[in-house]
């Protein structure tokens, strides 16, 4: 018996409707990423493991899919490691190469590999796959797109204003009506860290209350108590989890918590500079909110964190991003700033699909589709879809003389604009009867008339 064909858990194959509407997601994108001034790249689907190793933290470095060494290479096995129960030196020893777990570690890859070729600063967008070894769930999948954008070679927060803009046009474009930009500076974490006496600690701390929406505020102390946090920390930590008011009252208290903190000081100034650039434009739907628990989790923010929620739908963040100082410099370039975003755009599918916002028209097929009535009228017809496509006009001839009533089913399954019948007497006369799919209305027309209808 054959075997039952699948395929990976936390992967999926696209239908073709899937795939124009996951296109238009893209090209939007494309559009507001262009807009900007961002040109495009592309990297490998994998990477040496160890360009991506160590730059995610923890958490990170464990979702990495790794590929396995073929070959000769499997001899070069650390089998003293695996003796002496180094498991992690075992793993890197089997696997030299590793899946890209995002788009902004090997972006960074290339900067430093490509400096004498690039212009600074360097804007660059770029939608490619990437695999994350996560347990699948709804809007989370071990195989999804990203698209990024970036720009490195500059320390100017004007960018971190830019990406503000571009989030809420391309979503707004989309048509989603309702989210939520939240903001946060990692110095602000970091002063947070510091006013608790636990400075050394800044990424258990920033891992555990970035969690807060998910496990709540007891499970964010359990696992700060977890982590090693001293119970007075853990005391000043809680009044964060309560901070009411709009940006500019949330604000205020936070000056007043991080008085005593230098760098938290230089990320309130961070925020507020963004903040009232922001309110000098008009966005078209986006909110943005001032979060002081936002820390996306990643070892490289190093000043300004953007997430972002569609309210009113069960989704995690559709999009995030922030400010990475010191990224390059683990590739041996130092001194390069960068700042960027990366819009998922699955979890932007999913949304489109449960607000039904994909336009109707992305599930329309060819405009012209010409029924077969045998092989003269065949041949006459693939004359005529000749002709069409010179006019730029998408049509399709069905491939055999079926009956009638299936071609007509084949043209509603795909969803023709317009079917096209010629017989004896069309040919005789030079005529196209023309069927439109959607009012029902059936005509005859010449073959320059029915080029004038479709376009």
């Amino acid at each position: 018996m054959a075997q039952k064909p699948s395929i990976p858990k936390g992967t999926r194959d696209f239908l073709p409707i899937e795939v124009a509407r996951r296109n238009y997601i893209f090209d939007v994108i494309k559009f507001v990423y262009k807009k900007y001034g961002f040109t495009p790249i592309e990297t490998p689907s994998f990477e040496l493991s160890s360009t991506l190793l160590g730059k995610y933290g923890e958490e990170g470095d464990r979702l990495i899919f790794r590929i396995l060494n073929s070959g000769d290479k499997m001899k070069k096995a650390d089998l003293e490691a695996l003796k002496n129960d180094h498991l992690a030196r075992f793993a890197n020893s089997l696997a030299e190469k590793s899946l890209r777990y995002d788009l902004t570690v090997p972006f960074a890859r290339f900067v430093v590999q490509h400096q004498n070729d690039l212009s600074f600063p360097f804007k660059r967008y770029q939608i490619q796959p990437v695999w994350r070894a996560d347990r699948p769930q709804h809007g989370r999948y071990q195989e999804f797109y990203q698209c990024d954008a970036d720009v490195v070679g500059s320390d100017s927060l004007i960018y971190e204003v830019d990406f503000v803009t571009m989030m809420d046009e391309a979503l707004s474009t989309l048509g989603i009506s309702d989210f939520t930009i939240k903001i946060n500076n990692r110095k602000i974490l970091s002063g947070i860290a510091e006013v608790c006496g636990e400075s050394e600690k800044i990424i258990a701390i920033t891992v555990a209350i970035d969690k807060l929406d998910k496990i709540g505020i007891d499970g964010v102390i359990k696992e700060l108590q977890e982590k090693g946090i001293a119970a007075s920390a853990i005391e000043k930590i809680k009044p964060l989890f309560n901070m009411l008011g709009d940006n500019g009252s949330v604000i205020q208290q936070m000056k007043e918590y991080l008085s005593t903190s230098e760098i938290g000081q230089e990320g309130i100034r961070e925020l507020e500079f963004v903040l009232d650039g922001v309110a000098q434009l008009e966005l078209n739907r986006a909110k943005i909110e001032f979060d002081v628990t936002l820390a996306r989790g990643l070892n490289y923010y190093t000043g300004a964190i953007f997430e972002v929620k569609a309210n009113g739908v069960q989704m995690g963040s559709i999009c995030g991003g922030g400010r990475y100082d010191d990224l390059t410099g683990l590739f041996g370039m130092s001194g390069m700033s960068g700042v960027g975003i990366s819009f998922g755009a699955d979890r932007i599918y999913d949304v489109l699909t449960e607000l039904n916002l994909f336009p109707d028209s992305l599930t329309k097929g060819v405009q012209v589709l010409f029924i077969n009535f045998g092989e003269k009228e065949q041949a006459y017809c693939m004359k005529l879809a000749y002709q069409l496509r010179k006019e730029n006009i998408s049509c399709d001839i069905y491939p055999s003389a079926a009956k009638l009533q299936k071609q007509m089913k084949y043209a509603n399954d795909t969803h023709a604009e317009y079917v096209a019948l010629i017989g004896e007497s069309e040919m005789q006369a030079n005529e196209i009867t023309v069927k439109n799919m959607t009012s029902g209305e059936q005509v005859k027309y010449t073959l320059e008339d029915l080029i004038k209808t479709v376009k």
